[in-house]
Parts: C-alpha cells; sequence; structure tokens
C-alpha cells in the first residue's frame, strides 16, 4: 500500500477579538459578549437585568419612569464591561419599547451622551424580525416553516423556506404588552392574539412544517418541559415538540393560576407573570400556522447581530462539521488526522446516508478531545465535553451520537451510568452505529498512536461475514495483543468474525 499524504485542513482556530451587543428591550437588557469569529457563536459574557422597561406603555404610551433611571445606570455598567474585555464593536439595539414609546427618543439621547462612542440603533419591527431569523439560521440553516420571536413588547414573525427569508411582520402583542393589553385576562388575551395574527395571511403557509421559537418566554416553557419529563439534556436549543405536546404545554400553563404556576418544576420566578401569556402566543400561532412540531431556540436578535459580523464563506460552512473542527483545534493534537480517520472508517459503513456520513465525520473530528486528560477520565470528560458543549452547531441527535462514539473511542464501560443519557436520545440502530464507529476509533488510534504516518499503512473493512484489518509489512505496525483484541472487538460490534492480513511493502 502507497503511503498517502495528509495535508492539515485550512481551518482557522478561533481567535481571542471580541464583540458585544446590548439588547435592549421591553421586560429585559441584556450585555452578550462574543468571542471569535467563528460559525458558531461563543458567548464568554452574558449579564441580564429585568427592568420592565415597557411595562405601562399600552396604557401610557411612555417608557416606565421607573425602569429609565435604573437602565441608564445598567447601561453604563454594560459599557464599562464591554470597554475592559476589550469588546469591539459594541452597539445597542433597541426594540419595541423604545421604537413604539413617545419619549423613547428622549431616551436615547440621554443614553447617547453617556455613551457617546457606542452606536444605538433602534430596531423598526421588520429589522428586528430579520435580525432574529439571522441568528435563528446559524444553528438551523436549513429552517423551514415559520419563526416566532416573542419579547416584551412586539411578536417577530418570519416565514422561512428551506433557510431563505421570506414574509415578516411584527405584531404589537409581545408578552408585557399582550397582558396589559388584556387586562391581565388570558381569555381576552386569546382574542387580541387571534385578531393580529388573522392580519397575517402568510401564516398559514405553516401548515405541516415547523415552528421555530425564540424568546426568553418561550424558552421558559420549554425549560419547564425540559423539567417536568425529566429529559437528559437541560439545553434549550434545539429541543422539540410535536404538535400536540406543545399545545398540551400551552394549555397546562394558560390554565394554571400563579400559585400553580410557582409550584411547577421547571417555573422561572421572574417570568412567571409572562408565562401564562406566552403560552397563549403558543397555542395561537399553533392553530394558525398547522405546524407539526415546535422547536426551540437560543439564537436569535443578539447572535443575528453577530453573524452580520462573519465573512459570508464563514456563515456557509454547515454548523455541524464547524462544531466539531473548533472542538478538534481546542483539544486535539493533529488537524490532518481527522480527515484520515473519516477516509479509513468510510468502508465499514458503504451504506449510510448522506447524513450518517456527516455524522461520521464529524465522529472523527472530534475523536481525539480527550487527549490532554486525565487517562482515567477521557471517556467521561470527553462525552460531557461533546454533550453539553456551548455551541449552536449541535443537534439533541447529534451530541448524543458524537459524545457516544468518543466516550467509546476511549474505551468507557459500555454500561457506564453517563452513557445512559446518550442512549435516551437514540435509536437502537444509531447506538449501534456509535459502537461500531467508536470501537474503529479505538482500533485506528491503537494502530497509529495518532498520526497519520502510521494510519497510512493500514486499513480495514467489511468483507462478507468478516472484518479484515490489513497491515503493511515493515510500516511500524503489527498486530500485537492490544491490536488484535480491538479488532476483535470491533468485528463482534459488527456480528463478524476477525482477521488481519499483513502485506508485503510496494
Amino acid at each position: 500500500m502507497a503511503a498517502k499524504k495528509h495535508r492539515a485542513i485550512e481551518f482557522a482556530p478561533r481567535t481571542h477579538e471580541r464583540c458585544g451587543v446590548v439588547d435592549l428591550g421591553s421586560n429585559s437588557v441584556r450585555l452578550v459578549i462574543f468571542e471569535g469569529r467563528a460559525r458558531n457563536p461563543v458567548a464568554i459574557f452574558n449579564e441580564k437585568a429585568v427592568l420592565g422597561l415597557g411595562r405601562g406603555l399600552q396604557s401610557t404610551g411612555q417608557l416606565n419612569p421607573e425602569a429609565i433611571e435604573q437602565a441608564l445606570t445598567i447601561m453604563l455598567r454594560y459599557h464599562a464591561v464591554a470597554t475592559a474585555m476589550a469588546a469591539d464593536p459594541l452597539q445597542v439595539l433597541a426594540t419595541a419599547a423604545v421604537r413604539d414609546a413617545e419619549n423613547g427618543a428622549a431616551f436615547v439621547t440621554a443614553l447617547q451622551e453617556r455613551m457617546p462612542d457606542v452606536p444605538i440603533r433602534v430596531l423598526a419591527g421588520d429589522e428586528e424580525a430579520r435580525l432574529s431569523a439571522d441568528g435563528l439560521l446559524l444553528g438551523f440553516p436549513e429552517a423551514d416553516g415559520v419563526l416566532g420571536d416573542l419579547g416584551g413588547g412586539s411578536l417577530e414573525l418570519v416565514e422561512l423556506r428551506h433557510g431563505r427569508v421570506g414574509h415578516v411582520a411584527s405584531l404589537p402583542i409581545g408578552a408585557i404588552r399582550l397582558a396589559e393589553r388584556a387586562n391581565n385576562d388570558v381569555v381576552r388575551a386569546r382574542a387580541v392574539v387571534e385578531k393580529e395574527l388573522s392580519g397575517v395571511g402568510w401564516l398559514k403557509k405553516g401548515e405541516g412544517r415547523d415552528l421555530y421559537l425564540v424568546g426568553g418566554a418561550f424558552r421558559a416553557l420549554a425549560r419547564m418541559h425540559i423539567a417536568q419529563t425529566a429529559y437528559p439534556l437541560f439545553i434549550v436549543h434545539h429541543y422539540g415538540l410535536k404538535r400536540e405536546e406543545a399545545r398540551d404545554l400551552a394549555g397546562v400553563v394558560t390554565a394554571a393560576t400563579r400559585r400553580t404556576l410557582e409550584r411547577m418544576a421547571g417555573a422561572p420566578a421572574k417570568r412567571l407573570a409572562d408565562l401564562p401569556f406566552a403560552a397563549v402566543v403558543l397555542r395561537r400561532l399553533l392553530r394558525a400556522t398547522g405546524a407539526t412540531r415546535v422547536v426551540f431556540s437560543a439564537n436569535g436578535l443578539r447572535e443575528g447581530w453577530y453573524a452580520s459580523l462573519l465573512d459570508d464563506e464563514v456563515r456557509r460552512e454547515p454548523p455541524l462539521q464547524a462544531a466539531a473542527r473548533e472542538l478538534a483545534a481546542s483539544f486535539g493534537r493533529d488537524l490532518r488526522l481527522p480527515l484520515a480517520l473519516t477516509e479509513w472508517t468510510a468502508a465499514l459503513f458503504p451504506e449510510e446516508t448522506e447524513a450518517e456520513a456527516a455524522l461520521r465525520g464529524a465522529a472523527c473530528w472530534v475523536s481525539d478531545i480527550g487527549s490532554h486528560d486525565h487517562p482515567d477520565y477521557r471517556a467521561e470528560q470527553s462525552f460531557l465535553r461533546v454533550l453539553r458543549q456551548p455551541g449552536v452547531g449541535l443537534d439533541h441527535h447529534a451530541r448524543a451520537f458524537l459524545a457516544m462514539v468518543v466516550a467509546l473511542r476511549y474505551e468507557a464501560e459500555p454500561d457506564a451510568p453517563y452513557l445512559q443519557m446518550g442512549r435516551v436520545l437514540l435509536d437502537v440502530r444509531t447506538v449501534r452505529r456509535a459502537e461500531i464507529l467508536g470501537a474503529a476509533l479505538r482500533l485506528a488510534y491503537t494502530l497509529s498512536g495518532g498520526t497519520t504516518a502510521l494510519l497510512d499503512g493500514t486499513s480495514v473493512k467489511r468483507d462478507g461475514s468478516r472484518v479484515r484489518l490489513r497491515l503493511r509489512e515493515g510500516g511500524g505496525v503489527f498486530a500485537g495483543e492490544s491490536v488484535m483484541r480491538r479488532v476483535e472487538a470491533l468485528a463482534a460490534a459488527m456480528g463478524a468474525e476477525a482477521e488481519v492480513e499483513v502485506r508485503e511493502a510496494v
């Protein structure tokens, strides 16, 4: 077998340059500082203050006077934090409360006087909707359905067609404003929401597709469902519910008294007043769109702003592959090896789908991320590092599959309790693929020592009822006890017999 040459992939590791955005909303104000300009945003600072700047706006037309001074003080702190962390650029994005209030312009002027070097952008409703869509698409590049971003003052709606933005709308039914319009009566709130949604004819195009939910109140509903169902992964991003599950959740929350809500698992104390009205919006959206599934997103306006700073080439990267490469760049040893492993393992999965091949490739990228960890904890540490990694590029299925593979590559005990978190998120066929790929990667690292030079002298494939490992004589690899044990384990995982063949060097 002729030696192969593997070049290091042209991949720019995450830089330490930082940028910051302040989301000045109707209910809360939040500063997020991102590090780097990679495909998957990583927030290294995230602080929120619940001020209720838009509370009372419906009846007075003014920003909440009690919140204005607090907001100015908080903004000075955020400015100081961003400056100390060298976040550049830093921008303030003001949404529904500021744009709709009669004294919104005066508030912006007062804020600008205190922070003359920071641009303050008051977003129109359509702009807010499009930024939310851009943020969502970082994590769901092929999103197809309707996006609903619920804030305190408004609900932004976006039609999504396989990753492309279509119609947009902004409605004055954010959780705070809706409660005020309905005099805190959820029955009246239903009528208000129905009337507003009836004017958005294109919502019917969501029938049979997904409803993507963005915003703190919607995420709170997702956390409640996760807590109440003992779901193994407490990550809202990519959490999905079938239509009836989402409808039932909304119905329970809408009908609950405040005292009942306080006792519900996962219910956030600061959002109890908003939850019934967020549930009303969710249930009416399900009816208006005809969506068959609800998917929650942690990405929205702020990530959309971050996306505007990225090069087009970076934004086009598939998020799964980008996330896996970023983990490899941070924790692996050799960026040439994952490509070689992807090629080396391909013969074991001749009938895999395109999506399965992408997951296998990603698994090869993350397969060395425990190389610098304590040997006794590599399997568990790597499993948790992948399962709980903070980026937006992995859905729950991908997290579980990659975590299972890397743990098994590090020889995790099959009955290790932590592996159960991954198993319950995968079907039986996918668990078996993870077991086979984990065993194959364990063999590959035993053969190669984590180097492409030694891996190039070997190959493995399924040949009928046998798994055949081929070695090149004099290639630095021989079929010792550890190699035989691992090739037999791979064969057993595939329900086959193991065979080792040594060929003379050409």
